[in-house]
């Protein structure tokens, strides 16, 4: 097992809410404190306001007042549209975090999950605690490196805030030392999708079985059983097993790489769904035998490569696929034909992740290749619906310009969505926000920024995002590090 001290964003990251501006290197150092070039302008208010009984024309005084702003907003930079000029450096805006910590690993990880723990729900102490794996990516040279990481998370501490006397004694260790305790499993190849399953306990004494599906870059499916990894943390003394590290299964279905894969949230026992770039999907039922069996025949129909899978929240025989075929499709598993129910075309580019609303299941959340991202009420899809009366989205947004990586319903609220984009940026959108056009022109927004647009987090090549079941708004994103965040607006 090893141990290391996380990154702390007070001592240097990057994080921005949208609208702030970038800073020289010789102010980053001081995050939080931002030099506000419009300072002056904001300041001499009353100036502008006494000007208002010189005697000059009420259409005059406001033209100035209008250009003034404009000018203003041409100078607002927006993270992931405007690119940074030579030299300059991002600050984040600490004020918008209620918690924000950066934690490194030895190699990036293109995907993780959370794991669901004892702790309890809807927690809201400080500091925090939390688990997840994640699967590493080594340098092609260096590819015997890998892991399969378990890790805890510990020492998640608030932002650090002046507090009322009343307020200063709830968490008495809040400002303690953020922590990142891992132990791994070796691999011989880069891990493109991991995700986790929980099986119930057999008895009350006995805990919950935390598994683990990877698909692999080799094309395999590896399915690990990581419970006494996480036990390893909270008791001291804990030494793991080469036997332990064994899969309980290697599955050699695909005859291509893959990037999807998804656990049944409805079948306790075990049940998966994962897709390759050849377009099969396969179908994984855990037996009463403790093995692993794979329908022989796949689900077909994508031109192109599975994307990304999900199974449905309400209905145990029922997932969905994305591919970069432009469309979304989904599947029966009693189906004989093997042939998706539903086919609708949501892009002219690859549609890279997609996401199942737990709170209102005929909602469903996909992001594409363009950096459009959009919702759809499956009640208006339709059997048989042809590219030319393909239904629309109930929202749309195109303010990305890079490719969507990732995109995940709050888990208790099914008007927000979290974003990750190749523009460096990890979005907060609120659904429910809903402007007329008179109402927009008093919003002072900056010109195409939706309104519904909540927050805009900087974060180096993000690759996927989670939120955290049991910590309300804790948002957890992995790219060159792993960030762990919460902010003061949701």
């Amino acid at each position: 097992m090893s141990k290391r001290p996380a990154e702390d964003y007070e001592n240097g990251g990057v994080a921005l809410k949208g609208g702030d501006r970038p800073v020289q290197p010789d102010a980053a150092d001081e995050l939080g404190d931002f030099e506000d070039e419009f300072e002056d302008e904001y300041e001499s208010e009353d100036e502008i306001i006494e000007a208002g009984v010189d005697g000059r024309p009420d259409a005059e005084r406001e033209a100035e007042e209008k250009a003034e702003q404009m000018d203003v907003d041409q100078q607002t930079f927006i993270v992931g549209r405007n690119k940074l000029e030579p030299g300059q450096t991002l600050s984040p805006d600490l004020s918008t975090y209620e918690m924000l910590h950066a934690l490194s690993t030895p190699w990036p990880c293109l995907s993780f999950d959370i794991v669901k723990d004892s702790l309890g729900d809807s927690r809201k102490t400080y500091p925090a605690t939390m688990y997840a794996v994640a699967g590493t990516q080594a340098d092609s040279k260096r590819e015997k490196e890998n892991q399969l990481m378990v890790m805890k998370f510990s020492g998640l501490s608030r932002m650090d805030r002046e507090q009322d006397d009343d307020d200063s004694s709830d968490d008495e260790d809040e400002d303690a030392d953020p922590i990142l305790e891992s132990t791994s499993i070796p691999l011989t190849s880069t891990t493109n999708r991991i995700r986790t399953h929980q099986t119930p306990a057999s008895d009350s004494s006995r805990p919950p079985t935390t598994l683990t599906a990877s698909m692999m870059e080799s094309g395999v499916v590896l399915i690990h059983d990581v419970t006494p990894h996480l036990n390893s943390f909270d008791t001291p003394g804990t030494t793991i097993t080469p036997q332990q590290n064994k899969p309980l299964s290697t599955l050699r279905m695909h005859k291509s790489e893959g990037y999807a894969v998804d656990w049944s949230p409805l079948i306790s026992t075990g049940k998966l769904v994962t897709g390759d770039n050849n377009g099969n999907i396969f179908v994984t039922t855990r037996t009463a035998g403790e093995g692993w069996a794979t329908d022989s025949r796949p689900f077909s129909g994508h031109s192109g490569s599975v994307e990304e899978l999900q199974w449905s929240p309400s209905e145990k025989n029922v997932f969905a696929s994305a591919s970069s075929d432009g469309t979304i499709k989904v599947w029966d598993v009693r189906s004989k034909s093997r042939t998706a129910a539903l086919s609708v075309q949501v892009s002219s580019t690859d549609v890279n992740v997609m996401s199942w609303s737990h709170q209102t299941s005929h909602l469903l959340a996909s992001g594409a290749d363009d950096g459009q991202w959009a919702v759809w009420d499956l009640r208006q899809w339709k059997p048989n619906t042809s590219s030319s009366s393909s239904p629309t989205p109930v929202a749309s947004f195109n303010f990305h310009k890079e490719q969507i990586t990732s995109v995940e319903w709050h888990p208790t609220d099914d008007s927000i969505v979290a974003v990750a984009a190749g523009d460096d940026t990890l979005t907060l959108w609120d659904l429910a926000v809903e402007l007329d056009d008179e109402e927009s022109k008093d919003t002072g927004g900056v010109a195409e920024v939706p309104p519904q647009l909540l927050f805009v987090h900087y974060m180096e090549k993000v690759k996927e995002l989670h939120w955290h079941p049991q910590i309300p708004g804790c948002l957890v994103g992995t790219g060159e590090s792993f960030n762990v965040f919460k902010t003061i607006s949701v």
